[in-house]
């Protein structure tokens, strides 16, 4: 009998490691397609799939192309929370899940954004900076103590976010269309539109996925409305953010600074824009990327394959209804309705 195989595009994953001890277990054969390897055997994604059940995979895309050239696709699990680089319409109509990892890496992504936070404020990397050129130049920064927190985006990682502000003496403004008000004041906040947290907070954090209705959340008109001394974190996603108009505010002093962590464009071209404006700090998409944060989200990954390919509904699946179509397809196909997790026909 053979067995489903797994391709693993993560780039942060190996053999050996836990996860795939985890589908080895299960019956399951892994191969590793990361896309720097794909590229050096001058072989792209979509010639790797053909043969693929499942995919676990990091931010790199999954489109259409992808999924029509994996005839075998069952389920795709996103070693994240979100999921924009999957074409999930394209995975609706073949019947091939979508899984994300919630929950696992919301204290690595706030302990990120808090340090982000103290770094912009306290002017750390501009210090830095000079020091390693020779310039005793003591920079003079400001505290968080004391200072309104607007926080976008009042899910799990908001609210954790919330937490440590809070900590730090700092009174927490939230807004999240999605989340309940008597959450917000239970979690010591207060829920406001974004207008009025954009106008009333000396520093804003972003923590929304990426939609229609996000996209260019943060634009020229949204950064207008900050104080000239706001600060501004983006470990979301990149398109929430209008890298442009970010880049035109922080260079005219609009605002004091801002740390961006996601990027339209992943890696961050050469000539991005965004290079070499001395009061951005730029990381390279790392918010999430601790060794723990990355364990759990890693496993929650391999979970989701292993129960999709028994034929059992993973968890956090964004598009329940792809389950209940391959059910149809597979019924019209006549395959058999009972099978193990190794048969790659389930």
């Amino acid at each position: 009998m053979s067995h489903n195989r797994v391709l693993i595009t993560t780039s942060w994953l190996s053999e050996g490691d836990h996860v795939h001890r985890v589908l080895t277990e299960a019956g399951c054969d892994v191969v590793f397609g990361r896309p720097t390897d794909l590229e050096r055997q001058g072989r792209s994604l979509e010639d790797s799939v053909g043969d693929i059940d499942a995919i676990i995979a990091g931010v790199e895309p999954c489109g259409a192309r992808v999924l029509h050239a994996a005839p075998r696709l069952k389920v795709v699990a996103r070693t994240g929370v979100g999921y924009d680089n999957v074409d999930v319409a394209t995975a609706n109509t073949l019947g091939v899940a979508v899984c994300v990892t919630p929950s696992v890496n919301r204290r690595s992504v706030a302990e990120f954004t808090l340090a982000a936070l103290l770094n912009l404020v306290r002017g750390i990397p501009q210090a830095s900076a000079l020091l390693q050129e020779g310039d005793w130049a003591q920079v003079s920064g400001r505290e968080l103590y004391g200072k309104t927190l607007g926080v976008v985006g009042f899910g799990e990682i908001g609210r954790s976010v919330a937490v440590l502000g809070q900590a730090l003496g700092m009174t927490v403004l939230a807004c999240d269309p999605y989340s309940d008000g008597a959450l917000v004041e239970q979690a010591g906040a207060s829920l406001v539109e974004l207008p009025e947290l954009l106008a009333r907070s000396d520093a804003i954090t972003l923590h929304v996925g990426l939609t229609d209705d996000t996209r260019h959340l943060i634009d020229a008109d949204a950064i207008g409305r900050m104080k000239h001394t706001a600060v501004l974190v983006n470990a979301a996603r990149g398109g929430v953010v209008d890298e442009k108009a970010l880049v035109e505010a922080l260079r005219a002093g609009r605002i004091a600074a801002a740390a961006v962590d996601t990027f339209e464009h992943e890696p961050l071209p050469p000539d991005s824009a965004l290079r070499g404006v001395t009061n951005l700090l730029l990381t390279p998409h790392i918010a999430g990327a601790t060794v723990e944060g990355r364990a759990r989200s890693a496993t929650s990954a391999a979970r989701s394959v292993v129960a999709a390919l028994a034929g059992k509904t993973p968890r956090a699946v964004v598009n329940g209804d792809a389950i209940a179509h391959r059910a149809r397809l597979m019924a019209v196909s006549r395959r058999p309705a009972e099978r193990g997790v190794c048969d790659p026909t389930s």
